[in-house]
């Protein structure tokens, strides 16, 4: 297969960043930024709910996590299943323990299918954002404009209908956008997207039409990248967000400044019985000390944004 000769036609391919959504900004020169009651780390826990097609669409490409052996794979799609049938409600009694809110990142076509589930986040008290419409809505350059903007348009308005009003937030599948995405999210009333990985603290993107906040989750902090790919237990992965807010609280007393620690679950991996008291005694953990505080993405927006500059 030949590689495409418009792929190496990018306009903006330069020495530095090839791109104009952002500039540089080493965490050093950062503007001291403070959570709410002098709460030196904001914890804040995405959780991806997912709807899986049981047969993958390949283009772009094949969403992570998606059906394998020929299908109908029921193997895989009811392990999937699991997590919106079961390992979901574990998680929202561990938050509930804990007195923790979370942010949701739904397909919409959870919506559709299960709207009860819908309900029962917003009951709880935690936030929901866009994660596409299923896990086919898979985004890339090439897909074309018109298709990504109505993959956008249909998971806003589902969930919109669903929730009693938009969702502010959005988050790709596997995290990944096109070039349009920033300015479309924008286009379609978004406030703050979930993709890009560069950073601690939220900040800034411009697009042609106009900005939106990036909310950073770090990839590695996520028990698909620790528990799946890296086969860590539930025990090693609270050891390592431990770890992780050890380091966060050095820093922010270092330089006078709140620090975010990220964490991503996925349901149908965190939400097995044998992981749950390691979790549960994770959480537990987090809410008990004094320096942190549950953020869900649009609290951490609306407290970063005033002091942006």
């Amino acid at each position: 297969m030949s590689l495409d000769p418009a792929y190496l036609e990018y306009p903006k391919r330069r020495e530095g960043m090839d791109h104009d959504l952002y500039t540089p900004s080493p965490m050093p020169s950062r503007k001291p930024v403070a959570w709410p009651g002098g709460k030196p780390v904001a914890v804040t826990l995405l959780v991806n709910l997912e709807w899986f097609p049981i047969t993958p669409e390949d283009k772009p490409f094949r969403a992570p996590g998606h059906m394998v052996t020929p299908y109908p794979d029921f193997r895989h799609y009811t392990a999937r299943e699991y997590g919106t049938r079961v390992g979901f409600y574990r998680l929202l009694d561990a938050f509930a323990k804990a007195g923790a809110t979370a942010t949701i990142a739904v397909n919409s076509a959870i919506a559709e299918r299960y709207p009860s589930i819908i309900a029962d986040i917003l009951n709880a008290g935690h936030e929901i954002i866009a994660h596409a419409t299923d896990m086919n809505a898979t985004i890339a350059s090439g897909m074309g404009e018109d298709a990504e903007r109505a993959i956008i348009a249909q998971a806003r308005d589902t969930l919109a209908q669903a929730m009693g009003k938009p969702p502010r937030g959005w988050q790709s599948i596997a995290r990944s956008q096109s070039f349009d995405t920033p300015r479309l999210l924008v286009e379609a009333g978004f406030d703050y997207m979930c993709d890009w990985v560069n950073d601690d603290l939220p900040y800034l993107a411009t697009t042609e039409a106009g900005t939106i906040v990036s909310v950073p989750f770090n990839h590695e902090l996520s028990d698909r990248q620790m528990i799946a790919v890296q086969q860590h237990s539930m025990d090693s992965v609270a050891q390592q967000i431990e770890d992780a807010l050890d380091w966060l609280k050095r820093e922010a007393a270092q330089y006078g400044a709140g620090r975010v620690l990220p964490f991503t679950l996925t349901p149908y991996i965190t939400g097995l019985p044998y992981r749950m008291d390691a979790f549960e005694a994770l959480l537990g953990g987090l809410a008990k000390d004094d320096a942190t505080w549950f953020a869900t993405a649009g609290e951490l927006v609306d407290a970063w944004k005033p002091q942006a500059g």
